[in-house]
């Protein structure tokens, strides 16, 4: 994947943040769901600050929308051979986030529920 694609499909992630507000570090780790590089991840800071995706006060970020990921609709299953993004598990079961520029995932399900926040 092209760096101009990682980025957009951090900035989608970062648009859908469940909580209101979370440190620099939180919204590195659901960052981390497309991307460990730094220099990406800096990236996608930048880029959703600059298109008024979040807000970013010293160690804190703000989502500018309340919008977050459903998991009825833009989480999906699929059975396969999977190695979770997150922490490397082995799978049978992936959990993926659909975003508008693709797929995020995938995950196992506890990993699912800390990249989308809800652990």
């Amino acid at each position: 994947m092209r760096q101009e694609e990682t980025v957009e499909l951090g900035v989608q992630l970062l648009a859908r943040l469940e909580h209101a507000e979370l440190s620099v570090a939180d919204a590195l780790d659901r960052v981390e769901a497309v991307t460990g590089e730094p220099a990406v991840q800096r990236a996608i800071l930048e880029a959703a600050e600059r298109r008024g995706v979040i807000e970013r006060d010293g160690r804190t970020v703000r989502p500018a929308s309340t919008a977050y990921v459903s998991f009825e609709s833009e989480v999906v299953a699929r059975d396969g051979d999977f190695d979770c993004q997150r922490c490397g598990t082995g799978l049978s079961t992936g959990y993926f986030i659909r975003l508008d520029d693709g797929d995020v995932g995938p995950y196992g399900s506890t990993c699912i529920r800390k990249v989308t926040g809800r652990e």
